[in-house]
């Protein structure tokens, strides 16, 4: 079996750069606030979400779980294999929930999530220039052609996930 070919452009980013990124969004998130509420999207969302919801105070969190990729890289189709609970879906007024993912690539994601939670605040840690207008608050761009090593994915050197591409 071949190994998948990666990117040209890597950016690395440790535990330690992960935390800090992840305080500087919650300190611009403060203003934004309050929030009754965090929606994470997993799988990458949940770290920063963690984060995030300690520094803001909040409470709840939930998740929504959407397969968008794939040996390195974003699928045709998404998948949402996880909605967020109603009580939350239900809400009238969805302007106190803040939705948190890692990352915002293409959009397809932010855009799905955002048809769900209409007026939610949606927040990344990184954005890339085709996914950034979806956006309302991110701490670092980086160009489209990058792919990010999260700290999850990488040892000392890259380590697939033990059951392989999902």
């Amino acid at each position: 079996m071949s190994e998948p070919s990666l990117p040209e452009k890597a950016f690395p980013v440790s535990w330690d750069q992960l935390h800090r990124d992840c305080r500087a969004l919650a300190w611009r998130l403060n203003t934004a606030g309050p929030f009754d509420a965090i929606i994470c999207i997993t799988r990458g969302g949940h770290v920063p979400a963690a984060i995030v919801a300690r520094e803001l105070g909040v409470r709840v969190i939930d998740t929504i779980s959407i397969v968008s990729y794939g040996e390195f890289k974003q699928l045709d189709t998404l998948s949402v294999v996880k909605d967020v609970g109603p009580s939350i879906l239900n809400t009238e007024d969805h302007s106190k929930l803040l939705i948190v993912d890692d990352l915002v690539d293409s959009g397809k994601t932010a855009q799905l999530v955002r048809s769900r939670l209409p007026g939610a605040h949606f927040a990344t840690v990184y954005a890339k220039p085709h996914g950034r207008p979806q956006v309302d608050t991110y701490v670092t761009e980086v160009s489209q052609d990058t792919w990010i090593y999260f700290p999850w994915d990488l040892g000392y050197s890259f380590q697939p996930p033990i059951r392989g591409p999902v």
